[in-house]
C-alpha cells in the first residue's frame, strides 16, 4: 500500500462516487489526448484507464506511487512518466487535456505552468484549494479577483463546478476543496507576448491598494500616467481592461 507524504501536499481521494464525477467533466473524443497529472493511489487513474480510444498519460514525481501504480494497474505501464510536473517536457506533440487532483502545495505553480502550455493545452479539469479555484474565476470587483484571476481567464473561460467535502478524503485536509473547468478560447485577445502580459498584472497587481497610477510607475512612461485609467485600482480593471491597457501603453 501507498504511504501518504505531507511533503507533496497528499490527500488521497476515497470516494469512489466524485472520483466518478470528475472523471465525467472532461470532455472526451476520439483519440483525445490526456494528461492525469498526480495519479498518487490512483483514485481518477481506473477510471481514466477504461476510456475507449484515448491517447492517456499519467505524470508522478513518488518513487512510492509510481511501483504502486504499475504494480496495481497493469494498464498503466508504458503511460507512466516518472517526473516532476513543473519540470516535465510537453507529453504531446499535439494538443491535450489534464486532469487531476492537484497537489494544494504546488497548485498555483501548476496553473502558470498550464499557461507555459497554453497553445496547447485543450481543457483543465481539476481539484484545487477552494481558495485558489475561487481565485481562478473570480471576476474583476471582488476582492479575490488577482494575477492568476486575469492571466487564466485572459487564456481561457473558467467554471467553477463544484466543492469537495473534506471527508472524501483519506486524511481529511483542513482546508475546502473546489473542482473548476478551464476551456482554451484560443487566445481571444490576441496577447502577443505571455511574458510581457505578465510583468504588466504582477506589477499591477503587486501594490494593490495603490492606484494603478503609483503602482505601474516603473513600467509606464510619466507623461502617459496622467490618463484616466491609472486613477483605478488593479482589482477595478476586468481583463478587458488589462489587454487594453497593454496594447495601448506598454506593449511597444
Amino acid at each position: 500500500m501507498y504511504i501518504l507524504k505531507k511533503s507533496l501536499g497528499q490527500h488521497f481521494l476515497h470516494d469512489e462516487n466524485m472520483c466518478k464525477k470528475i472523471v465525467d467533466q472532461i470532455t472526451i473524443a476520439a483519440q483525445l489526448n490526456l494528461v492525469e497529472v498526480g495519479p498518487g493511489g490512483g483514485a481518477l487513474s481506473k477510471y481514466l484507464l477504461e476510456i475507449k480510444d484515448i491517447n492517456y498519460k499519467a505524470i508522478e514525481i513518488d518513487d512510492d506511487k509510481v511501483q504502486y501504480l504499475n504494480n496495481t494497474y497493469p494498464a498503466i505501464k508504458d503511460k507512466l512518466i516518472h517526473v516532476d510536473f513543473l519540470k516535465a517536457p510537453v507529453p504531446f506533440e499535439d494538443r491535450f487535456a489534464l486532469i487531476g487532483n492537484f497537489p494544494y502545495n504546488i497548485s498555483t505553480q501548476i496553473l502558470f505552468k498550464v499557461l507555459e502550455w497554453q497553445t496547447q493545452v485543450t481543457e483543465v479539469v481539476g481539484m484545487f484549494q477552494k481558495e485558489v479555484a475561487q481565485r481562478v474565476v473570480a471576476p474583476s470587483g471582488k476582492k479575490d479577483y488577482g494575477i492568476l484571476s486575469v492571466l487564466i481567464q485572459a487564456y481561457f473561460t473558467a467554471e467553477y463546478l463544484f466543492d469537495v467535502h473534506e471527508n472524501c478524503f483519506t486524511p481529511p485536509p483542513k482546508v475546502k476543496s473546489g473542482v473548476i473547468r478551464l476551456r482554451n478560447a484560443n487566445n481571444p485577445y490576441a496577447i502577443d507576448s505571455f511574458p510581457k502580459f505578465l510583468s504588466l498584472v504582477k506589477t499591477a497587481f503587486g501594490q494593490r491598494r495603490k492606484t494603478l497610477r503609483n503602482a505601474l510607475r516603473p513600467l509606464i512612461a510619466p507623461e502617459q500616467l496622467g490618463d484616466e485609467i491609472f486613477n483605478k485600482r488593479a482589482e477595478q480593471l476586468s481583463v478587458a481592461d488589462f489587454v487594453t491597457l497593454y496594447n495601448t501603453y506598454f506593449k511597444k
